[in-house]
């Protein structure tokens, strides 16, 4: 991988910048409550070793490019735990993310060997990568961002291209591809189901 390039950007992202055929997506934002807690960074990347955010300050959330990007039919959005991300951005950007693929699903489908599918663990495993969680909790919404910040918000999504390439692979090994597009398909209906209060029920169970 070449060496990491963080960009920060404000609001949105510039016109013009492409990220290919595919981009890793994340969010961070305030915690974990979707109904709560608000929206503060998204960070994509090609998948070549840069990454760029786009930091929102809590009431413009306008970003017509972002928008363009993640519901662009050509551009595959790469999530681990889509689900939490992409309910995210619907509620604030006002978008439906599609298409998806989430390496956590893909994870849960293939290493059924581990209980362990969170991304340190992944990207240990997968890539040959230490990844720090140091900043997980830490004050998204701050206006000024520190550099640990970026650098693990960055590192989030710099890794993802890689893991749905082994991932795909074990997918295919184990026959487990047409599972893995199906669940990937009906995650903004999950998303969805979150959003409307859903978010502890298995409507699928008993």
């Amino acid at each position: 991988m070449a060496k990491t390039s963080i960009t920060l950007h404000k609001n949105d992202l510039p016109s013009g910048l492409s990220f290919g055929p595919s981009v890793a997506v994340d969010t961070e934002t305030l915690g974990l409550n979707v109904s709560r807690d608000r929206l503060c960074l998204v960070q994509l990347s090609a998948g070549d070793g840069s990454a760029h955010l786009v930091q929102f300050d809590g009431h413009n959330y306008d970003a017509p490019n972002l928008k363009a990007l993640l519901t662009s039919p050509d551009v595959l959005k790469i999530f681990h735990y889509a689900r939490f991300d992409i309910a995210v951005l619907e509620k604030y950007l006002g978008v439906v993310t599609a298409p998806i693929y989430c390496t956590k699903i893909a994870s849960k489908l293939v290493r059924t060997y581990t209980d362990r599918h969170g991304l340190k663990d992944l990207v240990g495993e997968l890539v040959g990568v230490e990844l720090s969680k140091q900043q997980q909790s830490s004050d998204w919404a701050s206006s000024d961002l520190s550099q640990q910040q970026l650098a693990y918000a960055a590192s989030d999504v710099l890794h993802l291209h890689a893991l749905k390439a082994k991932l795909d692979f074990m997918l295919q090994r184990e026959g487990r591809t047409a599972f893995a597009e199906a669940a990937f398909g009906f995650l903004p209906t999950r998303a969805r189901l979150d959003l409307a209060g859903f978010g502890d029920d298995d409507i699928f169970s008993h």
